[in-house]
């Protein structure tokens, strides 16, 4: 049978990829921050291991016995301190490579981000191969670049990886994208500029999941780096509109001014910094650019050497979110 190890498993994703792997066959090792979350998904092939993975010899001593790893874990917020995220999202993959290197591991799956392409103007069908070396919206986006970094490094050392940057992911059990539009709805009202024309690029989570799997299967990838969408660039206020039907809820709009809304965060940030305030500021720069300009993605190199195909589309992803919140949520 063959092992897997998937760090992240108690995350969204993370929890998708352990019960794929898990019903196709695989012996999953799992890892986690939730440890509650990790206990309940164990079974007789799936082993939940509660590692830091910010600790090199705890990793090295924890998973052993590996053939695949698919490393999702990292510390995703837009707002925190530096040293943290780098711990989690630099350090912890330099300890998950060094795991790879220890288990002779076939192949590593990093799962990054397309934050890093984060601008404050709009583009449209973005490359893998332009990205920015550096980007400074962020310690996140500091980060993922950095941990890229490493694993390009390890690639070029004769390692087989497969970088993956999936778009704004969505799905049942999503905790971020959908449940944040609900709650700017009930309260402030959903953000609405430019008429919401803006043209965006979101992925069902099943979709991102058949791109790993094929990830891990397809051969001559090794260093190839995956932009991964629904394919269906769609304007910011049809999903609202989708997921306003779908809950049979009345959306409320809150009409922003463009430029008010980036110089707002500009400031919000600036006072932030100055007087050392933790707490998230309610609009950062990096929130600013994701609502109010355009962000498409190319995905031309994964249909080509993967053979992705997106098999949930938009609509359905989130009349299927729909029906599950309101049949468990919403009671």
């Amino acid at each position: 049978m063959k092992k897997i190890l998937i760090s992240g498993a108690t995350g969204f994703l993370g929890s998708y990829l352990v019960k794929e792997f898990n019903e196709k066959g695989f012996y999953v090792k799992a890892t986690g921050r939730n440890v509650k979350k990790g206990e309940k998904i164990q079974n007789k092939n799936v082993e939940f291991i509660q590692c830091d993975i910010q600790n090199e010899d705890e990793c090295i001593e924890k998973f052993k016995d590996i053939d695949y790893v698919i490393h999702a874990a990292a510390l995703s917020n837009p707002w925190g301190d530096y040293d943290e995220f780098y711990r989690t999202n630099v350090v912890g993959t330099k300890n998950i490579i060094k795991v790879c290197k220890e288990n002779n591991v076939k192949r590593l799956i990093h799962i990054s981000s397309p934050s890093i392409y984060t601008d404050s103007r709009d583009r449209f069908d973005i490359k893998e191969e332009e990205a920015p070396k550096k980007n400074n919206y962020n310690n996140y986006i500091k980060t993922k670049l950095l941990a890229e970094k490493e694993v390009k490094k390890a690639n070029n050392l004769g390692m087989y990886t497969v970088i993956i940057r999936p778009r704004g992911i969505f799905g049942i059990g999503d905790t971020s994208i959908v449940p944040r539009i609900l709650e700017l709805n009930k309260t402030t009202g959903i953000p609405l500029v430019r008429e919401g024309e803006q043209i965006i690029d979101i992925t069902h989570v099943k979709n991102v999941v058949s791109a790993i799997k094929l990830s891990l299967i397809k051969e001559d990838i090794s260093g190839e780096i995956f932009n991964i969408t629904n394919d269906s660039p769609i304007k910011f206020k049809e999903v609202i509109n989708i997921l306003s039907r779908g809950l049979d809820i009345k959306i409320k709009y809150k009409k922003l001014n463009l430029k008010t809304v980036y110089f707002i965060s500009i400031i919000l940030e600036g006072v932030y910094k100055i007087f050392k305030i933790k707490k998230e500021p309610l609009l950062t720069k990096y929130k600013a650019c994701t609502i109010l300009f355009s962000q498409t993605l190319d995905i031309k190199n994964a249909k080509v050497k993967l053979g992705y195909k997106p098999i949930v589309s938009i609509e359905e992803g989130i009349e299927e979110y729909a029906k599950w919140r309101k049949e468990n949520y919403d009671k």
